[in-house]
Parts: structure tokens; sequence; C-alpha cells
């Protein structure tokens, strides 16, 4: 029953019952009613039940549970399963194929994205996006930047990466779907930064991480990315060469869902692979705390920083990275908030029949917490959603910790 445990006892385990208090949004919940069809029912797709999907409505993948659940129930895994057997028997609806898809939809806009940010800004198009997409009208859709990542490291990285380094420290970056396409200016500063202290930088070909499938339950989709990922990857990614990613959600997929999706024969390469698949705040902690960074590179001015750290982070990794990469430089305080999850969870706080939720999930820790700050206070949060969801909740800006260092920089 740890599910069930009120937002003031901390953690992120679970953001919805926590919101909501029904027992059949706790983890428990929908652990049991899996159980109980699984068990009982006639149908020929046991998964096939509207109870089902009434229980699971509220899971937001947060992972929380993966972590602080006594038994460990993954219930985000367990979502994804059983959305992806209820499709076989209902049609998947529109708009989550195209939440989905989204990276897809992300690529296609960057042929126009001036044209595509007019009608994603534009108070006529963008509502009627909305509606068509089941995004809540509160919300901002997401604009693109006006080159892709990729391509811009394509035009600079002889000039700006290739040359700087050296061979023994030589990593590959994963160019994610949503720091490719919307969070590009995170992305730059993240390689420039990386440059700075060193390191040589390559991005790699490979596709997208494939979370936003997995979330909706299109997991053959999913399975097909982590095939093309392997197959791209399996044979430069080792201890020497790792890759590292941004987006949390994105790059720890790669450790979580990724050797289980890869076909079977597959899956111990894999899983070997994912030993040296690191978030950036894991890297460069690790790299700092051996000494291979050079203090002296970063600023000595005082800062304050409170920090939200990401849902998968917390379960798959830990904030305390995020934390001693942003205490790195010689006078920056970092506050670690105890905020749980933000309540955006990816696409989930932008459908319009979960934005209540989720703004009441931000309201419980999150939103109080940093009404309270002062405005000279920095705050940092490595999730983009978590970002999305600061700036919608109270109307603040918050950074990327890779932001805050590249600005740290003298």
């Amino acid at each position: 029953g740890d599910c069930r445990k009120p937002h003031t006892a901390g953690g992120t385990m679970c953001p919805s019952y926590m919101a909501t208090k029904d027992e059949k949004d706790s983890t428990r919940a929908r652990a049991n009613i899996l159980r109980d069809f699984l068990i009982h029912s006639d149908q020929k797709n046991k998964f096939d039940h509207a109870e089902i999907l009434q229980v699971m409505d509220l899971c937001m993948s947060c992972k929380g549970c993966k972590s602080e659940c006594p038994s460990n129930v993954d219930m985000a895994t367990m979502k994804a399963e059983f959305l992806y057997q209820y499709y076989k028997s209902h049609k998947v609806p529109f708009y989550v194929k195209a939440m989905a898809n989204i990276a897809r939809l992300n690529r296609l806009g960057m042929l126009f994205p001036a044209l595509t940010n007019f009608f994603l800004s534009n108070k006529y198009t963008s509502s009627l996006l909305k509606t068509t997409l089941n995004v809540s009208p509160q919300r901002k859709l997401p604009l693109l930047a006006k080159e892709s990542l990729t391509k811009w490291f394509r035009i600079h990285s002889v000039s700006n990466f290739q040359k700087v380094g050296n061979a023994g420290h030589s990593i590959y970056f994963f160019a994610d779907e949503f720091t490719n396409y919307n969070d590009v200016e995170i992305g730059k500063k993240a390689l420039l930064l990386l440059a700075k202290m060193g390191y040589q930088v390559e991005i790699p070909q490979h596709v997208e991480s494939g979370r936003a499938y997995i979330s909706k339950g299109l997991l053959k989709e999913a399975q097909a990315l982590a095939n093309q990922n392997y197959d791209l990857l399996v044979d430069k990614i080792t201890a020497k060469t790792p890759l590292i990613g941004l987006e949390p959600s994105a790059i720890l997929t790669f450790r979580d869902e990724f050797p289980r999706l890869v076909s079977p024969e597959k899956r111990e390469k894999a899983k070997e692979m994912a030993k040296h698949v690191y978030l950036i705040d894991e890297f460069l902690a690790s790299e700092m705390a051996a000494g291979k960074i050079d203090k002296s590179l970063f600023s000595t001015e005082k800062k304050h920083i409170v920090l939200h750290g990401h849902c998968h982070q917390k379960a798959l990794s830990e904030v305390k990275y995020s934390h001693e990469i942003l205490s790195f430089p010689e006078n920056y305080s970092v506050e670690t908030l105890p905020t749980g999850c933000c309540g955006m969870a990816g696409s989930f706080g932008y459908e319009a029949e979960h934005y209540e939720v989720s703004m009441r999930i931000g309201n419980l820790v999150l939103f109080p917490a940093l009404q309270k700050i002062e405005n000279q206070t920095i705050i940092a949060a490595p999730g983009t959603s978590c970002r999305h969801q600061i700036a919608d909740g109270v109307g603040k800006k918050a950074l990327h910790p890779v932001e805050i260092l590249w600005e740290a920089l003298v």
C-alpha cells in the first residue's frame, strides 16, 4: 500500500493517487485489476475490458513504482503492454497515433519550420490543431527550431568539434527526438560544453528512442526502432565510446525497455550496450569526480539553484548526478526539491481530459515550492515536459543543467 502514501510523505509514487485520493488510481488497483481479469476473464483477448482501460487511464508511466514499490511493480511497462493488447481488439484513436508519431510529424514540419510554427502558434489554427490532437486549450503547442540539431552539427562539426579533444575522450551524442527538433538550443549548448571540456563529440546515425510509441502502447513500432538503433549503434557504443543523451525519458529507454524490445538474438548484446549509455548528468558527474574536468573553466560567481528531478531519472538513475554537476562551479549552491512528479509526464499533461489532474499534481508540491523562491534563484529541470509544466504552472523559466553549466563557463 505504499502507492497510497500522501504527497507529504515524499517520493514520486503514485502521483495520480496523490491528486485524486481514489483507490482506482493507485498502483495497487491497476495491478489488481490486471491480475483479476487475466485470471478470470472469458474473453478471447483477456485485456479487452473497458474496466481495465478506465483504471489504467491516469497511470502517467512515471516509473515511480519501479523503484519505490516494495514489490518493484513496473506499472509503466504493464500499461504499455495492456494498451498494445487492447488495441488488437480496438481501433487506435487518431490522436493517440498522432502523439505516438510526434517525431515523424516534427520531421515533416521541419521542411518548413517557420510555416509550421505559424500554424502551431496562430490563435485559430492552433485551436483547430488542439481539438484534432485532443490537446487541452490551456496548453501551448511546442514550437520547432529553425533547423534540427543534427543538421546544425553536420554543418559545424569539423570546425567546432572534431578538432577539439583527443582520441581518449571520444563520446557519441544521442540527438533524441525532443532535442533534435524542439530544444535545439539546449542541444547546441550541450555539444559546445562537451567540446569546451575537451571531449571529441560525434552524433552517430540513429533513429528516435521510441518513447512516444512505448507510452501509447504501439510496441511493434517501438520494437522496430529498437532493432534499428541496435543495428546502427551496437558496434560503436563501448566503455571508451559511450552514448550520452539529454532527455531522461529518451536516453534511459536504452537502459530500460531497449534490451527487452529488441529481437531475442540481440538481447544479450543490447544489455551490454545499455551499460555504456548515460544521461549527460551521470557522465559529467563521473568525469568531474575522476578529476577529468577542470574547475577553472567555470565562474566563481555566487549562484543559488533549485533542482527538480525528472521521474524517469529518479527511477532509473539518480537526481544526485544533476546536483553534483550543478555544484561543480566553486560558488554554486544547489537545493534539490522534494517535488515528486511535476504532473506533465510527456503527452499526458497535454491531453484535454488529463489537464486538470496534471495541474493538481503540480500544485501538490512543485508549484508551491517554486512560487516561494526568489527571482534571482535559478530553476533547473532536466526534463523537457517538466520545464513546460513549470512555465505553465508558475510562469517561471526552468533551465536544463547543461544550460546552467554553459552559462557558467568563463
